[in-house]
């Protein structure tokens, strides 16, 4: 008899099905172009053809940015709050699975009800108080005929999922600003030295200029405009200095509260160029860059819940049953006599809430719309990352070229100048603004170095910073 029952709510449910007015969809949804496949050749020259590899900051060989970026990584409230959001989207993922799957409980109860004498039962029920007993194992399962619950999971997945590609982008974006403020800190303090070799040459000059004034080979008005320009590179000195304090607290802030790591850095040279980039790009940078894969699982998440608002309209068909006891006294609820039992199918059709259904299904949609809009812009916003990290590398090394054959100009005129002194054609003011010529070069260089580190810290940024995703599908537009 049971099954004639399920059969039957089947037909029904068939029959009911037959008549569900889902609203169409109000617009084609079109699957996004992937990211170009190659970039322009004169960008490509920006780098050798390679990816980053984690962990990225490790190539340049600094055991003080080694241990600055593993004491961010490890202390950071950014990603302890990273985490808490992956295991809520972990728990929320479990909440999903268990309502989409068979229930079973046990329950137990004891009341004592009084009847009325004027009511269904008859005497000696009605107008008397009696107790009842019960205990029961009872279990529910649905069919889920239209995937609803299956894609309420699904959706429940796609948003654990974003939210670990997202922890992997706090991390990533966590060790790229420990990289940059490092490296502007060295920049710095790298300035400022050479702010001060200028300025103790400038101090010579001045000294030899006074020295030609006290012997009437000179204006007075020469000594004074040399000052000048030496008041002037001290104010530099102490605004490079007051930017690296600036920097270090930077630093101290990605590290934490009460960290004392950065009062013990020491000045160390700038690296040599690190920078790789692949010469192509396609669907291997979706799955280099972490915030990529978030927008990605964010798509899918939100298809999955379009499919469940739809699936909201059909008729659900459930299957309970019940096994126990029942007795008026505790002492016969365990006999034979008063076991119960109950199964039986049931069916339910939303006839009379298909306006909330449409809004329901109405704003699904409009979220996968924004989410999807999102991702195609995160895609666009990372090609452009790419290649304007590429060619602020290409232009600086064009630069640095220049520059190299600027100081060897200089460098080649101090030695000429230094020539000159010991043979007593010219006097030493010549050597010292000579020697001011290459420290001046010499710092141009310094500032176009700080600037390609910036830059390949937003390159490996951009190309994801040696994150690689596991590998699976695009999100399907349906």
């Amino acid at each position: 008899m049971p099954d004639i029952r399920i059969l039957a709510s089947a037909a029904l449910a068939a029959a009911l099905t037959a008549c569900v007015s889902v609203p169409p969809e109000p617009h084609a949804v079109a699957m996004p172009a992937p990211p170009p496949a190659e970039l322009p050749g004169d960008i490509r020259a920006a780098g050798a053809a390679a990816w980053p590899a984690d962990p990225w900051w490790a190539r340049y060989g600094d055991p003080q940015l080694d241990a600055l970026v593993a004491r961010a990584l490890a202390s950071s409230p950014t990603l302890r709050a990273a985490a808490a959001r992956v295991d809520a989207a972990g728990q929320a993922l479990l909440v999903a699975h268990a309502a989409a799957g068979a229930e079973a409980g046990v329950v137990a109860g004891a009341k004592r009800q009084r009847y009325s004498a004027n009511g269904l039962f008859p005497s000696p029920i009605g107008g008397a108080s009696v107790n009842d007993f019960s205990a029961q194992i009872q279990a529910r399962y649905d069919f889920d005929l239209w995937s609803r619950h299956r894609s309420q999971v699904t959706a429940a997945a796609g948003e654990e999922f974003a939210r670990r590609a997202e922890a992997a982008q706090v991390r990533q974006a966590l060790a790229g600003a420990v990289a940059g403020s490092y490296f502007e800190l060295q920049g710095l303090w790298a300035l400022a030295a050479g702010l001060r070799e200028q300025a103790e040459a400038q101090q010579r000059l001045i000294d030899d200029e006074e020295r030609r004034v006290a012997h009437g080979l000179a204006s007075a008005d020469e000594p004074r405009a040399q000052a000048a320009r030496l008041a002037a590179l001290r104010e530099r000195i102490a605004e490079a200095e007051a930017g690296a304090l600036g920097r270090r607290e930077a630093l101290r802030a990605l590290l934490g509260p009460g960290d004392d790591l950065p009062a013990a850095l020491r000045p160390r040279p700038l690296p040599a160029a690190q920078a790789t980039l692949p010469p192509r790009l396609g669907y291997e940078l979706l799955a280099r860059r972490p915030d990529l894969q978030a927008a990605r699982w964010q798509v899918e998440s939100a298809m999955s819940r379009v499919e469940a608002a739809r699936a909201a309209f059909y008729p659900e068909i459930d299957l309970s049953a019940a096994l126990g006891l029942d007795a008026l006294t505790l002492p016969r609820l365990f006999r034979t006599a008063s076991r119960t039992f109950l199964i039986g199918p049931a069916l339910a059709l939303p006839l009379f809430s298909t306006g909330t259904l449409k809004g329901q299904l109405g704003q699904a949609r409009d979220v996968r719309d924004e989410r999807i809009a999102d991702y195609d812009q995160r895609v666009l916003d990372a090609v452009r990352d790419v290649a304007q990290a590429a060619a602020a590398l290409q232009g600086l090394a064009a630069q640095a070229r220049q520059q190299q054959q600027a100081i060897s100009l200089a460098e080649s005129q101090q030695r000429s100048a230094e020539a000159r002194r010991r043979q007593g054609l010219a006097g030493s003011a010549s050597t010292v603004q000579a020697t001011l010529a290459v420290l001046r070069e010499r710092q141009a260089a310094l500032q176009l170095d700080r600037q390609r580190l910036q830059a390949e810290v937003a390159l490996t940024q951009a190309l994801g910073g040696g994150y690689q995703a596991e590998p699976s599908s695009q999100p399907s537009r349906n």
